[in-house]
């Protein structure tokens, strides 16, 4: 039977786990931790990078390194928790075409690459495509399913957002759970 990997999709970090024999088992990622820095950003050489390495040359490039996604996800470019966070983050946030939001990464003046406006859910997806590849090559083989955990405040709009940032990264997402449920199981 395929396994379903477990996401806890973080404001700051993200973990993965499958259950092998009835116990639930964290999966280490490519460079070998438990955990994966919840940061997306595209390089000045127009490279994108998730995790580690998008974190190590954050200080280096701010506007394009895109971190706390999460407290942007499913939200109204109007609501007051996203204009008192686009106050103090370093990107640039804007009002999408439905109201949402939309967050510019990428550096024209680095090459042939240009700037883009992503959704939130995009920029998650970036991090779980990087938390699937990553599963893939440590447990050897495919993963097309997941459960994904939100905090129990999240609202409708921001639980889907976070299901189809799920599967623009390739998951049939099968839940979206609580978090503090997922810590109970």
């Amino acid at each position: 039977m395929a396994k379903i990997l477990g996401i806890d999709l973080g404001t700051t970090n993200s973990a993965m786990a499958v259950v092998e024999a009835g116990e639930p088992k964290i999966i280490e990622n490519r460079e070998g931790n438990r955990t994966t820095a919840s940061i997306a950003a595209i390089s000045k050489t127009n490279e994108r990078l998730v995790g580690l390495l998008a974190k190590r040359q954050s200080v280096t490039n701010p506007k394009n390194t895109i971190f706390s996604v999460k407290r942007l996800i499913g939200r109204k470019f109007g609501d007051k928790e996203v204009q008192q966070d686009k106050a103090w983050l370093p990107y640039d946030i804007q009002k999408s075409a439905t109201d949402g939001v939309e967050i510019k990464m990428g550096d024209p003046s680095a090459g042939s690459g240009q700037s883009r406006w992503y959704k939130p859910e995009e920029i998650s997806a970036m991090i779980l495509a990087k938390l699937k590849a990553d599963a893939e090559a440590k447990l050897g083989e495919k993963i097309d399913e997941a459960v994904i955990t939100v905090p129990a405040y999240f609202d409708d709009s921001q639980r889907q957002a976070t299901k189809n940032a799920g599967e623009i990264a390739g998951f049939k997402v099968r839940r979206i759970i609580n978090e503090p449920t997922a810590a109970a199981l």
